[in-house]
């Protein structure tokens, strides 16, 4: 049986006159793209210029909400109430819907950045604020949840579509959770392993941690980092390998009938 997965990068994170990785190649490489909605990077010129883009070349949307905070670039833990959590992700998906719809594309999936994703990975009420968000904007919205979290778990008692998602360039532990990126090891460099390493996911279903824990996983997505040096050369390697292989790589709302 032919294997169809979604390939997403997190995009559209510069900043005024900063830009952030080479959306432009990534954008060539993967199916959807997960666009910063200005709290952790982004601005309307930036979203404006990467949705355009993700547009014209047949990638799918998604709003990447993230705790205010663009001097940590999203990564540092925030301790917010549940109904400032839940309005702040409204905010931030309705903006880059705007965007969209002015654009010409259309917001189909949301996922969360950094610290606020790591977090709800791992907290009920968290993963539950981010999944009333996104139902209350658009109840059809594909919540992008990591592979065997709270947020899956939340994204399923809401009744949303929910897609699971693993990365290609981090390492996880005996938990099933990402190496803070603080430690060492955090990060998978090097493209032929993360290659091995979401083969192994998708064609056995288990995630190998660092201490070579075998851990259950689903997978309909897998993430490459876009803001790494090394993303283009990952995320090119990392398709090749998989369609070489008869993996299909699809835009993420193509597999809604297997959520």
């Amino acid at each position: 049986m032919t294997i169809t997965v979604n390939l997403n990068a997190d995009l559209g994170e510069g900043f005024g006159a900063y830009d952030i990785g080479d959306d432009d190649s990534m954008l060539g490489i993967v199916a959807s793209a997960n666009i910063a909605c200005g709290f952790h990077a982004g601005d309307p010129l930036v979203m404006t210029r990467t949705v355009r883009n993700a547009v014209a070349k047949g990638v799918s949307l998604g709003a990447h909400p993230s705790y205010p905070d663009l001097q940590g670039f999203g990564r540092r833990p925030l301790r917010m109430s549940a109904a400032e959590v839940e309005a702040m992700v409204a905010y931030q998906i309705g903006a880059l819907m705007g965007i969209a719809a002015a654009s010409g594309g259309t917001v189909t999936h949301v996922k969360a950045h950094g610290a606020l994703n790591n977090m709800a990975a791992v907290d009920e009420g968290l993963a539950l604020a981010i999944g009333r968000a996104i139902k209350g904007v658009d109840p059809s919205l594909i919540y992008l949840a990591t592979a065997g979290s709270e947020m899956a778990r939340a994204g399923r008692t809401l009744d949303l579509p929910t897609a699971e998602e693993v990365f290609a360039d981090r390492a996880y532990d005996d938990n099933g959770n990402l190496v803070p990126r603080g430690q060492p090891g955090a990060m998978v460099h090097d493209p032929d392993v993360a290659a091995a390493n979401v083969l192994r996911m998708l064609e056995e279903g288990v995630i190998l941690s660092v201490t070579g824990t075998r851990i259950p996983c689903t997978v309909h997505s897998v993430c490459v980092h876009g803001d790494e040096p090394s993303a283009v050369a990952m995320a090119g390697n990392l398709r090749r390998t998989l369609e070489a292989k008869g993996v299909r790589i699809v835009p993420l709302p193509e597999l809604r009938d297997r959520f």
